[in-house]
């Protein structure tokens, strides 16, 4: 059962971590601010897999190029999904964005299903699906999502941003599955430190390229910056521990719950105004959560 409160724990810091991250947006550019995500939590994923590494009187597993390759195209679907869904911000219907890039937890179950063979009761699936409802209700505001709006560019990016969420899990899964190891935290801390620098250097080297101006900037924002840094690389060692030891569907099912936390969070640290149909929107994330959990039990 390591996979369930390291799911809840992911959830609570990527919502601090977003969190935190508004804060850095004003001051960094789009590609800068996700560069800080993985410099400064590099070196975090690295301490984190030392301490755990001397905690239980073990040595590096030995690395081979398979486990490398997912590592490094796990950094880069997740790089993809954020640029993906950061092109839905940007267009007029951002609700449709939002809203069907949220679909992640049941593109999990059907990926994970034929990539991986997880199958889940029928119970788990129906608690993805309700979750899955009950996001893009929040996601919406209260405005109303048409058929017409799922051949939109904003849907299309928001679909395609989900994707590349997806296709991270599955690849950090196969990573861990991959790794010469039967500790599967310590699959995981390994995977995270690989799959960090790997996205350092992606996002690091296309800013030194095209936005060098903001390299100063991401050193000398260093004191949010680090926060975020932190706080990414223990929400991911948290998330990548769920991976790595509970079918993925499922871990994103649970994790749904971050969308409970993030409107906290919204509410108590950025002040932000309440928004129609998030009472319903929370009522089915909690009970499709609730039933994902039971029905994977």
């Amino acid at each position: 059962m390591t996979w369930l409160p390291a799911t809840l724990l992911a959830a609570l810091f990527q919502a601090c971590r977003t969190a935190v991250q508004q804060r850095v947006r004003a001051e960094l550019s789009v590609n800068a601010a996700g560069l800080v995500r993985y410099l400064y939590g590099l070196p975090v994923g690295a301490l984190l897999l030392a301490l755990y590494l001397g905690w239980k009187g073990a040595s590096l597993p030995a690395i081979d190029p398979p486990f490398i390759a997912f590592c490094a195209a796990a950094g880069l679907a997740q790089i993809i999904g954020t640029n993906l869904l950061l092109m839905a911000f940007g267009y007029r219907n951002y609700v449709a964005g939002t809203a069907f890039a949220k679909t992640e937890a049941m593109q999990g179950a059907l990926l994970a299903f034929l990539l991986l063979g997880e199958a889940l009761s029928w119970l788990t699936i129906g608690g993805i699906a309700l979750g899955v409802a009950g996001v893009m209700i929040v996601a919406a505001g209260g405005q109303r999502l048409r058929a017409a709006d799922i051949v939109q560019p904003a849907a299309l990016c928001g679909l395609g941003a989900g994707l590349g969420f997806t296709m991270t899990s599955i690849f950090i899964k196969s990573a861990t599955l991959e790794l010469a190891t039967a500790d599967k935290v310590l699959a995981a801390l390994t995977a995270l430190v690989l799959v960090n620098a790997c996205q350092t250097a992606m996002q690091g080297g296309y800013v030194a390229w095209r936005e060098r101006e903001q390299l100063p900037r991401v050193l000398t924002t260093w004191r949010t910056s680090g926060q975020v840094g932190l706080l990414a690389a223990v929400g991911s060692a948290c998330w990548f521990t769920g991976f790595a030891t509970a079918p993925v569907a499922l871990v994103r099912a649970v994790g749904q719950v971050e969308v409970i936390v993030t409107l906290g969070f919204s509410r108590f640290y950025l002040k932000e105004a309440r928004k129609p149909g998030e009472a319903p929107g929370l009522m089915l994330v909690g009970i499709g959560v609730m039933l994902a959990l039971i029905g994977g039990l």
